[in-house]
């Protein structure tokens, strides 16, 4: 007998409640397990290439595992040093930027801020506030992000979770697969395929602009001498995910440390511009449309309303979570939307049933019903027997597969 629709979703969205609150209790103990697997789930394309290329999937994982390590290992001790000091510095000097430029506002438009007017005022308070507190500010948030993200967890359980995830990451796929509902399982298939396409094309890609536009940025702010250049060029290049925020925010701080450092030489501040201005050009003609295309599906707006709300619900994992939460959210919306076109409540017009099968009557010799019923119930035993069999060859046969 087949379950109605409505206990079908009574049931999977108790599922969904349970995930939910689950994720929410359990958030920093499961934080690890999370990045492993979407670092397993990114790398994954690069392991099926190398098996295709002749490798097996251990060979094939334990040689992209050593290339992680290498490229981890050159980050954490050449740019994460580096990184750091500039932030600090950055943090340090932001004060004396500040009231720099409220006396050059001041002396030149003192309409604008006048020495004792509200605004002038705020400004100074402000900055007296910034050099007495951002590096209390700064020790507080490098110490909440070290203990959401523990050392021994990044270093060791990411890498240990990715590991084993991606050794076993198509088998799971299939034994996943085999736990579908029957009824809806091409319709989950479908879902799951978009999603993928969706969430792969937009980190992939946007992954791989970020790159790009962070080796552009910080390598030409820092040949052009701009002070905190690594800094700024790599904080652009990481928000610029979002159109137009990085090059908003990164080219703010640009052009403010080149104004404070460079005043009176406006060829390097014209240098600093144009940095901004050309990687704005190559992102918009050629590296979002080629790289990351428009199909992904993530509007801007959606992939910011995803990171507050599911950072506001769920902390750090909610921020972690928030771009593959968005992209399913995007597909699953994009479906309903196509269910609701096709249905009566938006053609205001009642989709007919199917009709009944005709009952067919037919004198048959006493004894036939009987003798077909026996035959059919042999044919369904005959069938349930064929089935087992066949599922315990599959299990001996992934038993024996290396």
């Amino acid at each position: 007998m087949r379950m109605p629709v409505q206990k079908q979703l009574v049931w999977w969205g108790i599922g969904a409640v349970i995930l939910l609150v689950a994720m929410w209790l359990l958030g920093q103990p499961i934080l690890p397990f999370i990045l492993g697997a979407g670092v397993a789930y990114l790398l994954d394309p690069v392991a099926d290439r190398l098996e295709r290329m002749g490798l097996s999937r251990t060979m094939a994982v334990v040689v992209i595992t050593a290339g992680a390590v290498v490229i981890l290992a050159a980050v954490v001790l050449l740019v994460m040093p580096l990184l750091l000091r500039q932030a600090v510095a950055l943090i340090d000097t932001a004060p004396d930027m500040l009231e720099q430029a409220r006396s050059f506002v001041s002396a030149r438009f003192p309409e604008l801020l006048p020495a004792d007017g509200t605004v002038g005022t705020a400004l100074t308070d402000l900055g007296k506030a910034m050099g007495e507190q951002m590096g209390s500010v700064a020790t507080t948030v490098i110490g909440s992000v070290g203990g959401v993200i523990s050392t021994i967890a990044l270093l060791v359980i990411v890498p240990v979770v990715a590991f084993y995830l991606l050794l076993d990451w198509d088998k799971m796929v299939e034994e996943i697969d085999r736990l579908l509902p029957r009824e809806h399982a091409p319709t989950v298939r479908r879902l799951a395929r978009e999603i993928d396409e969706a969430l792969s094309g937009f980190v992939r890609g946007q992954g791989l602009v970020i790159l790009i536009l962070g080796t552009w940025y910080s390598i030409a702010l820092m040949l052009v001498g701009l002070p905190f250049g690594f800094f700024i060029g790599i904080t652009a290049a990481v928000l610029s995910f979002i159109p137009y925020v990085g090059v908003l925010i990164g080219g703010a701080m640009a052009i403010g440390v080149a104004l404070f450092s460079f005043w009176g030489d406006p060829l390097w501040i014209g240098a600093v511009i144009a940095i901004f201005a050309l990687g704005q050009v190559v992102e918009g003609n050629y590296l979002q449309p080629k790289i990351v295309g428009g199909h992904v599906g993530l509007h801007p707006v959606w992939l910011l309303l995803a990171l507050s709300v599911f950072g506001a619900l769920f902390g750090f994992v909610g921020l972690v979570m928030a771009v593959p939460l968005a992209a399913a959210l995007g597909v699953i919306a994009r479906f309903l939307i196509e269910r609701y076109r096709s249905s009566a409540l938006y053609t205001g017009q009642e989709v007919p049933h199917e009709p009944a099968q005709p009952t067919l009557i037919e004198i048959v010799p006493r004894g036939t019903v009987a003798e077909n019923m026996r035959k059919a119930r042999l044919a369904a035993d005959r069938g349930r027997a064929m089935s087992e069999i066949q599922t315990m060859q599959e299990d001996l046969r992934r038993k024996d597969d290396p």
